[in-house]
């Protein structure tokens, strides 16, 4: 796992922007504490921030070879959890491998098939190509978006990097939002595929090429959800869940340094912990657990997303597989603290997230950085299997967006708020996103309408919690994995009937079938809980106490967005009736209110970007 950073430039020489190059591969350290490298040639630079899982004494990158007297460049982050079986291919080929590295199989893969060596790829992956022999600049993003990666164009070709802040380090790109940027940060779990909150910054979308030359850009899918008849009975599917589900914990094992999985106790995570434990016992191995406890001294409370608490059913599960298991109690005055709050926002280069939720996660990957370097997670299972009760919504629009409730609704200044008609927007969205799903000649309309939802969830919910997991694993130099995010696996699912997908009312049927045996039954019928908030009033308290410091200063650009005295109203409110109680509006809505202000805040006051609304 990397941090990648890259410039082509048809109208200069770049031997001679050393500096810059560098300074962009500064700016993705943390994702690659381990090595760094860069290699330039007259129009084309690539860097290199590297965090070494597999081959640590090799794989050094940028990786260069010569074809004929042409150079092909590559700079990559991921893992190929196929690339033995594509190393041994490559072989029968006539390919010399130097090292011992998925690197060098994805740059001799590419020599062999081009560009249609991704379809070839299972793994998470972000990479930039230069083909010397066509003098093109070849972008790829894995099938999910498990890896981000974004681009820029210049008047003389383009930047990219693994996070925006590479790209920002270069004097061609500006700092700047607009209206477009500023409607991305609006929206509270809707990821627009290609979209970024930064004015001229693009996201290559997930499952595409982005490829660059001398006088054009091109963008074409590789990789997109596809409709097909399934054909198999229950029996027969579970069985395939199962078999794929195994395949992919046991692919996404492979590591040459220290592997655990993070495990709340859930059917999810529970069900990757079981696999990989029996997996690493065959090789005479003893799995590593991690689980995060927000409650500490608290009296856990149930409410409207968790019935129960983690940490009891995640030690059950460890005691029943034999793991070696750890419980990382999250402090809430870290939680709260500004610093904090600044380090993820400076993570995503953006406002966008989940609270504490977020903070949550990566102070457990900065203690898991104590231990370990990899982790599996259970991230994609309610994606995939539809796991949540936003899947029960089926009238048009993205069902967790909340319409009306949207607590940011009520805090937007009128002059803003009606330059950005939020509603409209997210209304057009919606129709271009439900418009890409296809639908099979025969299907009736609910299961139509069923595999619309099911679709926007992988294509515009999962990548949000993707985006959140990477940047707080990779900000502590942790990778996370998520097997659940195996493409076999979800190109299978999705095409799964939904009465099939749904047959024992519980969400999530057939993974639970699929790995029943393995579970304990009070985990394996355990409800759905989220990822873990804190119930602790101090920490409601403290990012009150924090809104009201923005509020000291009425010159501000928040204000620019949001209406003060509703903001005032939000820091006045009784902190009590955040925490701990069944109102999802009265509990979660003012907290989502109150982490988005001070966010936006915080982002403004790092970035300074120029702001233009018209």
């Amino acid at each position: 796992m990397c941090g990648i950073v890259g410039w082509v430039a048809y109208d200069r020489d770049l031997r001679h922007e050393q500096r810059v190059i560098e300074a962009m591969i500064d700016t993705v350290a943390r994702r690659g504490p381990d090595a760094a490298g860069s290699w330039v040639e007259k129009h084309i630079a690539l860097g290199h921030r590297r965090l070494a899982v597999i081959d640590v004494e090799g794989g050094s990158q940028p990786m260069v070879t010569k074809v004929g007297e042409k150079t092909v460049a590559l700079t990559y982050g991921g893992e190929i959890y196929n690339f033995d079986d594509l190393r041994d291919e490559l072989s029968t080929l006539g390919h010399r491998f130097r090292t011992r590295s998925d690197t060098e199989v994805v740059l001799r893969g590419y020599i062999e098939w081009g560009p249609a060596l991704a379809k070839r790829l299972n793994g998470m992956f972000a990479f930039g190509i230069w083909d010397g022999r066509t003098q093109q600049l070849i972008l790829v993003r894995d099938r999910l978006g498990i890896k981000p990666l974004f681009y820029y164009t210049t008047p003389g070709g383009v930047l990219f990097g693994s996070e925006p802040k590479a790209i920002l380090a270069n004097p061609l790109a500006k700092t700047a939002v607009d209206l477009e940027s500023m409607r991305q940060m609006l929206l509270l779990h809707t990821r627009i595929p290609g979209e970024s909150v930064w004015a001229g910054i693009r996201e290559v979308r997930p499952g595409t090429l982005v490829t660059i030359g001398p006088t054009k850009i091109s963008e074409d899918y590789y990789w997109k959800l596809t409709a097909a008849r399934h054909v198999d009975d229950a029996e027969s599917t579970i069985e395939q869940v199962r078999d794929l589900v195994t395949d992919a914990v046991r692919r996404q094992l492979v590591s040459d340094v220290p592997i655990c999985t993070m495990l709340s106790g859930g059917l999810d995570s529970s069900s990757v912990t079981a696999i990989a434990a029996r997996q690493l016992l065959a090789d005479g191995k003893r799995l590593r657990t991690v689980t995060a406890d927000v409650v500490g001294e608290d009296t856990f409370k149930p409410d409207v997303f968790a019935e129960t608490e983690d940490a009891p059913y995640a030690r059950q599960m460890a005691e029943h597989v034999g793991s070696d298991h750890r419980v990382v109690t999250i402090d809430p005055q870290r939680l709260a603290d500004a610093e904090t709050r600044s380090l993820m926002v400076t993570a995503k280069d953006s406002p966008l997230n989940q609270g504490d939720r977020d903070f949550t996660l990566q102070l457990l990957c900065e203690a898991i950085r104590t231990h370990s370097t990899v982790v599996l997670t259970g991230e994609g299972a309610d994606e995939v299997f539809a796991g949540y009760r936003t899947f029960n919504r089926k009238e048009p629009g993205f069902p967790w967006e909340l319409g009306e409730l949207n607590p940011l609704n009520e805090l937007l200044d009128r002059e803003f708020a009606a330059k950005a008609e939020m509603a409209p927007y997210l209304a057009d969205q919606y129709s271009r996103a439900a418009a890409a799903v296809e639908r099979l000649d025969d299907e009736s309309d609910e299961e139509a309408v069923n595999r619309t939802v099911c679709q926007l969830h992988i294509t515009h919910f999962l990548p949000c919690l993707l985006e959140r997991k990477d940047r707080a694993s990779m900000v502590c130099g942790v990778e996370a994995r998520v097997p659940f995010c195996d493409h076999r696996l979800v190109d299978y699912v999705f095409n799964v009937p939904w009465k099939l997908k749904t047959f024992d009312g519980l969400g999530k049927s057939l993974l639970r079938a699929a790995t029943r045996e393995l579970l304990p039954p009070e985990i394996a019928e355990r409800k759905k809980a989220i990822f873990p908030t804190t119930q602790n009033v101090a920490y409601v308290k403290a990012i009150q106490a924090q809104l009201r410091g923005v509020l000291d200063d009425s010159s501000d650009p928040i204000f620019e967005i949001f209406d003060k005295t509703a903001v005032q109203r939000l820091a006045d409110a009784p902190s009590d009736t955040w925490v701990g109680v069944s109102s999802f509006r009265l509990g979660l809505l003012q907290r989502i209110a109150a982490e988005r202000v001070l966010n936006i805040h915080a982002w403004f006051d790092i970035y300074r970007p120029a702001v233009s609304l018209s």
